[in-house]
């Protein structure tokens, strides 16, 4: 693929933005792997996964969790075991079917998820901190055209923790 001209004058690369976005991801992962790392003797990646969907939706099916995590219910079900095991999540019978169980996060799964963030966010906003304001500015608008490129809800539809709001 041939690099455009953009209206400025500047190439417009696709893979020197890919090369970009993918050192980006790496600097995230990195970020996301040290906020787990106070917590990574009690929850592993995949469970953090599932404690922030349950933070994010509030009292869940089995099903549900499972489709949103991409995984086999049986997966989900182990993985719930686990964090119920741990005092995370808890099991109940829904008030509006009792043929069905919801789960949810415990207050300490809770804080769990909370603390995470938090430790997360501050190191985003460190990184952040470290940019004049024009970059912030070009950051804004360039991860906003991102995500509206890859569909993800604008922050006016994401919970306060920084993940989309589920119907």
């Amino acid at each position: 693929m041939e690099p455009r001209e953009s209206p400025a004058g500047a190439t417009d690369d696709a893979e020197a933005v890919t090369r970009a976005f993918l050192t980006a991801s790496r600097l995230l992962v990195a970020v996301s792997a040290r906020s787990l790392a106070a917590v990574e003797e009690r929850v592993t990646l995949p469970q953090f996964r599932m404690l922030m969907v349950l933070h994010t939706r509030g009292d869940t099916k089995l099903v549900a969790l499972a489709e949103q995590l991409q995984v086999a219910p049986s997966t989900a079900m182990r993985m719930v075991d686990r964090l119920i095991a741990a005092g995370l999540a808890a099991r109940q019978t829904n008030p509006a079917n009792r043929r069905e169980t919801l789960l949810s996060l415990t207050g300490e799964g809770r804080r769990i998820v909370e603390h995470v963030t938090a430790r997360r966010r501050a190191e985003i906003s460190a990184i952040v901190e470290r940019l004049e304001p024009r970059q912030r500015a070009a950051l804004i608008e360039a991860l906003t055209a991102f995500n509206e490129a890859g569909g993800e809800p604008p922050v006016s539809q994401v919970h306060p923790l920084g993940w989309p709001l589920m119907p």
